[in-house]
């Protein structure tokens, strides 16, 4: 299992140090991890004048698998946009064919009043956030900052699909649903966006190969109201890039914080890039207290996903479960009686557990 790992930025280089406190574990018991480092967004920068170095990208290509930190920093928002960080993470997707991004939002039991929401609402949720990745809005092109023949300024940016890009999801998104509840309810503007009206025809177009997956669809302004009126309802979301980076964060705090959120970013050989759904979180970076967590299952999705070990990904998540019921909390999932710990000594819990 070749792993490229790329800590990043913040808070990054510290929970990825605790996730590959875990895959160390695992490669003493006999599991084949070779890991490789390399450096991604300011990092990159910092280190080679370029978010995504061509060393990193060649890594890239070459791992198996990458697991990533996160990105960004206050010290590069006056960079020119293409050596941002967050340039860094839009080109190793890109890069990579990473199409498929997973977000899952499980509420463990041991945190259902870590929630914001009361515990009736989100007790027993399992929602899978299906966020098309390398499209849309964010990739569309012309884009930019232009003056009008009046001379005032103007930012624009262009949002399309192609009906390859929408059905390649589309199927993933029902093969997921094939293996859990049955449901999917695909997210649109439909009723505003052309984009949106072209991705609900070819879904529904894809719909009829999976009859036994119940299809429905929401606008994103609806989606949004229900994930926290009644969120139990959904079971697979799918929905494309901006629409699911907006959604797949709201839904993060029904499971009490984003520290606990894993992603997996696959390509169509499901080949991923597994990191954390929260950011860099420069303020509270070389502290020790932010979560490993959501880092640490990323890996177990990795070895779900990617390498084909159901066994192992288990093994971490019940690993990650047994720590939650030590009473064990870093300081955004704490409660009053809980032993608050740092990311270091979360790290070495899950371990100990594992």
């Amino acid at each position: 299992m070749k792993i490229a790992v790329l800590p990043g930025d913040g808070i990054g280089p510290e929970i990825v140090a605790q996730a590959a406190k875990v895959l160390e574990v695992l490669r003493r018991d006999g599991l084949k991890i070779e890991l490789e480092y390399a450096h991604l967004g300011g990092a990159g920068y910092d280190a080679a004048g370029d978010p995504f170095p061509p060393a990193t990208e060649k890594l890239a290509h070459a791992a198996d698998a990458v697991l990533l930190g996160a990105v960004g920093g206050y010290q590069y928002d006056t960079l020119p946009r293409p050596l941002r960080p967050e340039q860094g993470l839009l080109r190793i997707r890109k890069g990579l064919g990473l199409f498929a991004n997973l977000r899952p939002a499980l509420v463990y039991p041991e945190l259902v009043n870590a929630s914001s929401l009361k515990p009736e609402l989100v007790s027993g949720l399992d929602i899978m956030i299906l966020r098309e990745l390398t499209g849309d809005i964010y990739f569309g092109q012309p884009r930019g900052i232009r003056t009008l023949d009046n001379g005032e300024r103007q930012g624009f940016d262009t949002m399309y699909y192609s009906e390859s890009e929408i059905r390649r999801v589309a199927h993933a998104g029902f093969r997921i649903a094939l293996n859990r509840g049955k449901k999917l309810c695909s997210v649109d503007k439909a009723n505003v966006l052309d984009t949106s009206m072209f991705w609900r025809e070819i879904v529904t177009e894809v719909a009829q190969e999976y009859p036994a997956v119940e299809l429905s669809h929401m606008y994103v302004d609806n989606a949004a109201m229900q994930l926290v009126r009644a969120p139990k309802q959904f079971d697979v979301i799918l929905t494309g890039n901006i629409f699911g980076d907006i959604l797949s964060d709201e839904a993060s705090m029904l499971t009490g914080s984003i520290g606990m959120l894993p992603s997996a970013s696959l390509d169509a050989n499901n080949k991923g890039l597994y990191e954390p759904c929260h950011g860099s979180a420069p303020d509270i970076a070389g502290k020790d207290i932010a979560n490993p967590l959501a880092t640490i299952l990323s890996a177990a999705m990795m070895m779900r996903y990617t390498f084909a070990r159901e066994d192992i990904a288990q093994r971490i998540e019940a690993a990650v479960r047994k720590t939650l019921q030590q009473g064990l909390r870093t300081g955004d999932i704490a409660e009053a009686g809980m032993r608050k710990i740092g990311c270091a000594a979360m790290g070495d819990a899950v371990v100990a557990a594992l």
